[in-house]
């Protein structure tokens, strides 16, 4: 004897009469596995409506505002100190490099002065982190200009080392204010591309 499936039964639970029912009726009358499993097909769906309504969570847009806009909060300020530095650092070149033009002998403590300057940029600039940031086509060329400008005065540097004493002092001290100045336009560029995508 073959017994009705799970789709005749549940045909059958439901209302309406399909072709075949009247056959799979008289079938459920005389089996007694059919009919257990009809009562077990209609426990299971009173349990099922018996289980609480799904509700969606709470709220949580008010959460993600508020942390959303303390990120910016935290953003502008860092921001802010950046662009601040690069203004500081603007000014301090601008100074730096109008004290040198007085014609007097070079020493080493405006070569020092430089270096000093260039490494602070440098602190900044790793401080900002620029390789994690996404710039669009023409903000990464310029950095990438820059960056290969101040390799290249690196090199410049590299060789004036070479060079006798006056001539070196000279040299140095007109490469490190390049440099100094080629970073202070890069940390520029990243600073003002930050601010232009309104971080």
């Amino acid at each position: 004897m073959t017994h009705l499936s799970m789709q005749a039964l549940v045909s059958l639970r439901e209302a309406g009469l399909e072709p075949g029912d009247t056959t799979a009726r008289r079938h459920l009358e005389s089996c007694a596995v059919c009919r257990e499993e009809l009562d077990r097909l209609h426990q299971r769906v009173a349990r099922l409506k018996s289980l609480p309504a799904l509700r969606p969570t709470r709220d949580r847009w008010p959460q993600t505002v508020i942390r959303v806009r303390a990120e910016r909060r935290k953003r502008r300020l860092r921001t802010g100190g950046l662009i601040g530095l690069a203004a500081a650092a603007s000014i301090a070149l601008g100074l730096f490099a109008g004290g040198g033009a007085g014609g007097g002998p070079i020493g080493g403590q405006a070569i020092n002065q430089a270096i000093v300057r260039s490494q602070a940029l440098e602190s900044a600039l790793t401080q900002y982190h620029p390789e994690d940031r996404v710039l669009d086509g023409r903000t990464a060329g310029i950095a990438e200009e820059l960056e290969d400008r101040i390799a290249r005065v690196d090199r410049e540097l590299e060789m004036a080392e070479l060079l006798e004493r006056q001539s070196r002092d000279e040299q140095l001290l007109r490469l490190w204010r390049e440099r100094v100045g080629l970073l202070d336009a890069l940390v520029d560029v990243h600073v003002t591309r930050a601010s232009n995508v309104g971080l």
